[in-house]
């Protein structure tokens, strides 16, 4: 397998990321933190019990929506 990049969707823009590469691998790099975010993936909300063992792969959709608290 190369060790090339793969590319995705992430709020509809391109990015590219490390073949491979796990979700919570891909938002350290977008610099996002996990517990202030909800995920969208290929269309269906994914549940955080599922990030750690998520691989990207080449043409997935992610919506990354950050969580904001008010009052």
């Amino acid at each position: 397998m190369s060790n090339s990049g793969i590319s995705v969707q992430v709020n509809g823009a391109a990015h590219t990321c490390p073949a491979c590469t796990l979700l919570p691998e891909l938002l350290v790099q977008l610099h996002l933190n996990p517990r202030l975010i909800a995920i969208e993936y290929n269309g269906e909300i994914l549940h955080r019990q599922f990030w750690e063992k998520t691989p990207i792969n080449e043409g997935d959709r992610l919506e990354i929506v950050t969580i904001v608290g008010g009052g």
